[in-house]
């Protein structure tokens, strides 16, 4: 009399109906495995099931990495729609004074942003009136301010585009928002030769939405169309 277990024929039935779904289910396949190996004993090196385990370990790694793939694929896309719409937004405007206040209006918003300021270099001391009224989106500063910003100091090359992480912006730039800003995106503008260059500096609350991590074409992009947009109404 044998001592082997009977498989019951409703089972038995199951199985011979559906083998694929048995070699498809990773739980049904290992406890196969493992009663496989006690049956050899423990003196028998099975290669076969090492070599399972491997490729289940193989398996996970390719699936953590298509996931990692569709989530970037999905945040850039995103990110894309994003800069279209501000840069679509970006060309309403039918006057400066409106270009500027729209920087802290739905551009922000679109742009998700909690602070938000473009600097100039200027050689005036003396401010016009129209100055004035943007103060608080436009700020005038002395030749070399801007590299010296983004640089912190340090000298060197200054990349267009400069993002990171802080314990605070700085209030010359963010005024009273300053305090809550916890990372920053800094846009160099070229407005053509003979035209001292310009900065838009872009803060968020949240430390982790600018980072050097990060990459930059989309700021890129965004900000070459904001400096030929400046060019345009400096002109």
């Amino acid at each position: 009399m044998s001592s082997s277990p009977v498989l019951e024929e409703s089972l038995r039935k199951a199985i011979v109906d559906k083998p694929d779904a048995v070699l498809e289910d990773q739980t049904v396949m290992n406890a196969l495995v493992s009663a496989n190996e006690r049956s050899m004993g423990a003196n028998i090196v099975d290669l076969r099931g090492i070599a399972m385990d491997r490729m289940e370990a193989r398996l996970d790694r390719l699936e953590d990495t298509h996931r990692s793939v569709i989530a970037a694929a999905y945040d850039n896309l995103a990110g894309t729609n994003q800069i279209h719409r501000a840069v679509l937004r970006l060309m309403d405007p039918t006057n400066f004074e409106d270009f500027l206040q729209n920087l802290r209006g739905e551009l922000s918003e679109i742009m998700r942003l909690d602070a938000i300021t473009l600097v100039l270099e200027s050689t005036q001391n003396d401010q016009t009136n129209a100055v004035e009224r943007m103060g608080e989106v436009l700020n005038i500063v002395e030749p070399g301010f801007i590299d010296d910003y983004i640089s912190q100091g340090r000298g060197g090359m200054v990349r267009p585009v400069t993002l990171r992480q802080m314990q605070g912006g700085m209030p010359q730039l963010y005024g009273d928002k300053a305090d809550w800003v916890r990372s920053e995106a800094c846009l160099k503008l070229d407005f053509g030769d003979g035209r001292l260059p310009g900065l838009l500096v872009m803060g968020a609350e949240d430390p982790h939405q600018f980072t050097p991590q990060h990459g930059t074409e989309l700021l890129t992009f965004f900000g070459g169309v904001f400096e030929r947009s400046m060019r345009h109404w400096l002109s």
